[in-house]
């Protein structure tokens, strides 16, 4: 196995859920493992067998993983410094994730446009509270796009 990294959310019940919803947006791989599909002898916690224990989805180039936070704390998302980045190849690209994300009850957070330093970039939040950002690097399909 090579070295890799990969963005870990835990959302409040709402794991399997968002997972499945970012899988129906961006596509890609998901493998969800509930907690009542391993064995839970020597667990040193009783979780919820219904509990995501731990989820994948694989996107073209990187991964999100992710599980059920347990402690009973509700972790802000929404208005943190916290947000993903998805470069992709088109601004058509980049407008069609983000119009998935706002039709599947998210909302614009900053218009995708032509930015200051010559990229396109913009923002979304999803029905989960979590921002994606979203750049195209500019060149001659960026530049065409409008």
């Amino acid at each position: 196995m090579s070295t890799s990294l990969a963005t870990y959310i835990s959302l409040p019940g709402q794991t399997a859920e968002a997972f499945e919803h970012w899988h129906e947006v961006f596509g890609g791989t998901l493998d969800l493992l509930r907690y009542g599909d391993v064995p839970m002898e020597g667990m040193p916690f009783e979780p919820d067998p219904q509990a995501v224990a731990h989820v994948t989805l694989s996107l073209p180039g990187g991964e999100l993983a992710g599980g059920d936070s347990m402690d009973g704390k509700d972790y802000p998302i929404r208005d943190t410094a916290y947000s993903l980045l998805y470069t992709v190849e088109s601004p058509e690209a980049a407008r069609e994730l983000i119009g998935k994300l706002i039709s599947g009850g998210g909302s614009e957070n900053m218009p995708f446009e032509k930015a200051p330093w010559g990229d396109w970039y913009g923002q979304a939040f999803d029905r989960f509270g979590v921002m994606w950002a979203f750049s195209v690097e500019s060149g001659e399909s960026g530049e065409a796009a409008g």
